[in-house]
């Protein structure tokens, strides 16, 4: 069933308008956060999103994704911070997406913590920093954007411009033809854009940001300081019938005075003055701006009030010609009707999506229906569908090339009582059928520590303020796997999980009998009895299965005769030699995969007489990198790894 699109509570005005001349790079787009702003590469979701998501924005009449990364956490630190290669891998195949889709992507050094200024030595990671990524993609397209870093602050204008204009001059002696987005300091401030007098480099974006009046677009936020989660109601614009009382526990601090100063920085005249400082800039120097993020946090906002000013912001920044990314996709300020994650089918705000000018498109009721066939939640990739939740504690690492089987495996070393590694289904799971059914989870296990113990568990949603996430559980120890650092498989039916009670609102609730296997929200691996000490385990092919129709995965464990050795030299370039052994006379398969699954080159594809082999492998055509070649003989699978260097 199509849902139906109310017509506005409010009257967007459009007027006509002569522009000025900046020549546009691309116009409009958003941010898509949380996908490459992780502590290390190994903790990166790749499948979160894909060229699909991609597809999605730009049929909403985007034409550009700003890509928010914590770059500094992506290298191997000083003092040359080279850039890890798993990284360099997810994000060449989304800057494939991009260019194959002709969207432009910026690649946004997002390393930021608003709580610490920035540090004045901050050149010293930022020159290696990007002449590592210039020379990485300096053959790209033009469609690639290189953003030196989100909102600068706490560290002086002339300091940071001095940096910054450093930055630029190294890019340059490496790539002479990407354009390179440059900010002020002050948190990428447009107040601050007055002490940035331009560089001579005439192939540069100015961008600033923009959230105000900060109280409206941030009621609710938790990281502000003081936290504002306890304001709410804010109008846009003005009006004194309606304003909130200052909350308690935020008098005699600067939100009071703000709040009572609202009524001069809460109108739609004050916000388009603070524009203009930009557009002085952009008109004072001729140069191109960019307003690389705004947007209103949702939850304690008022829907049309939010609204209301993302239309002004938005039509004033096209009526200056001011191209512009909101934020965000997904979360808070996201372009969703859920506050966390939603489908681009079912969930698209499309109220606003009409206030920031972006196509609508139809939207349709999600229908829960129950699971009745096998799913994997992670093999070599947490799925898509799935996002990683919880608190991992100790060592997580998702991409081990330590794996059973395909190109990786998560390994956990030495977390801490009660943290996890979450699996949380986007849309909630409907597995009554599955587990009426007999169904398993099972996956690969390896483990270095017998007296080790943890704990599966499925939990279900919480649908109200009396409902509860209520758990279903199962203990993993010595007596139900086997814990010798080998890989051993184990397969659990879902219908002996216990029900162990919930944790909610910092309380805990033992058991009511009220676990809903139709309604739920995640698979969890927890450390619940603080028996992973000095431990460290691994999981390899997580999945729900039939174990009456699936084949059995113990049976797979491969006989002696059946061989992959490793490939010769090591690393190589451009050609090396790989060797292998076919016990019994059966169709052989030998490919060469890039670390993200994509086949590069297929060696051997062919009936085979048992014996031993040689072939040579020329990668002439490839780019350097990790590859993985695979064996594949009587439904029995050998995987190693290889290196080439050019």
């Amino acid at each position: 069933m199509i849902k139906k699109l109310a017509a506005f509570v409010f009257l967007i005005i459009f007027v006509s308008f002569q522009v000025y001349g900046q020549t546009n790079h691309f116009n409009k787009g958003i941010n898509l956060s949380g996908w490459f702003q992780e502590s290390s590469p190994t903790e990166i979701h790749f499948k979160k999103y894909t060229k699909k998501d991609f597809e999605n924005i730009k049929s909403l009449g985007a034409d550009v994704i700003r890509l928010p990364i914590n770059l500094h956490s992506m290298t191997d630190g000083p003092p040359n911070y080279k850039l890890n290669d798993l990284f360099l891998n997810f994000l060449d195949e989304a800057v494939n997406w991009a260019e194959e889709l002709n969207i432009s992507l910026i690649l946004d050094n997002h390393t930021f913590d608003p709580a610490k200024p920035t540090d004045p030595n901050i050149g010293e990671i930022l020159i290696p920093v990007w002449k590592n990524m210039a020379q990485h993609f300096k053959n790209r397209s033009g469609l690639i954007y290189y953003e030196i870093l989100n909102e600068p602050h706490g560290i002086s204008d002339s300091l940071w411009r001095s940096i910054q204009g450093e930055v630029i001059d190294e890019i340059r002696l490496i790539d002479t033809s990407h354009t390179i987005i440059v900010g002020a300091s002050g948190f990428n401030s447009y107040n601050n854009l007055q002490y940035l007098t331009p560089y001579e480099d005439e192939n540069l974006i100015y961008t600033f940001h923009f959230y105000d009046p900060f109280l409206f677009t941030h009621q609710g936020a938790s990281w502000t300081d003081p936290s504002l989660v306890s304001l709410g109601g804010v109008p846009f614009p003005y009006d004194a019938s309606i304003m909130p009382s200052v909350p308690d526990d935020l008098m005699n601090t600067w939100v009071q005075w703000a709040l009572q100063d609202y009524s001069n920085t809460g109108s739609i005249s004050y916000v388009r003055g603070e524009i203009d400082k930009a557009v002085d800039f952009k008109e004072t120097y001729n140069v191109n701006i960019f307003c690389g993020e705004f947007g209103v946090y949702k939850p304690n906002s008022l829907n049309n009030h939010r609204l209301l000013w993302y239309n002004i912001v938005r039509t004033y920044f096209e009526y200056h010609d001011i191209p512009w990314t909101s934020w965000d996709y997904h979360g808070g300020f996201g372009l969703f009707e859920d506050s966390d994650y939603g489908l681009f089918e079912h969930d698209l705000d499309t109220y606003l999506l009409a206030a920031l000018g972006f196509y609508i498109l139809p939207q349709f009721e999600y229908e829960l229906t129950p699971d009745s066939t096998e799913f994997s939640i992670y093999e070599d990739f947490i799925e898509t569908g799935i996002v990683k939740s919880g608190y991992s504690g100790g060592t997580l690492n998702y991409y081990n090339e330590d794996s059973k089987n395909g190109l990786f495996s998560i390994s956990w070393e030495n977390p801490s009582q009660y943290s996890l590694i979450g699996f949380r289904f986007i849309y909630e799971k409907d597995l009554s059928f599955l587990k009426s059914s007999n169904y398993h989870i099972g996956f690969w296990f390896k483990g270095n520590n017998p007296n080790a113990e943890f704990q599966l568990r499925f939990v279900d949603t919480k649908e109200n303020a009396e409902d509860r996430p209520w758990r279903m559980s199962y203990d993993i120890d010595f007596t139900t796997a086997v814990f010798n650092n080998e890989w051993n498989y184990v397969s659990i039916p879902l219908s002996q999980f216990f029900e162990t009670g919930s944790w909610d609102n910092n309380n805990w609730y033992n058991p009511e009998g009220k676990f809903d296997w139709k309604l739920i929200s995640s698979f969890e691996i927890v450390n619940e009895f603080d028996k992973l000490k000095n431990t460290k385990i691994f999981f390899d092919d997580i999945r729900i299965f039939n174990p009456d129709s699936s084949t059995n995965v113990e049976d797979e464990i491969l006989a002696d005769d059946f061989l992959l050795y490793q490939n010769y030299p090591n690393p190589f370039n451009p050609s090396t030699t790989i060797q292998y052994s076919i016990g019994n006379s059966s169709f052989v398969t030998l490919q060469v995969f890039d670390i993200l699954g994509n086949e590069v080159a297929s060696l051997v594809n062919e009936y085979k007489q048992s014996g031993n082999y040689r072939i040579d492998f020329n990668a002439q055509h490839l780019t350097s990198g990790i590859y993985f070649y695979r064996l594949i003989s009587n439904n029995k699978i050998l995987t190693k790894k290889l290196t080439l260097i050019k």
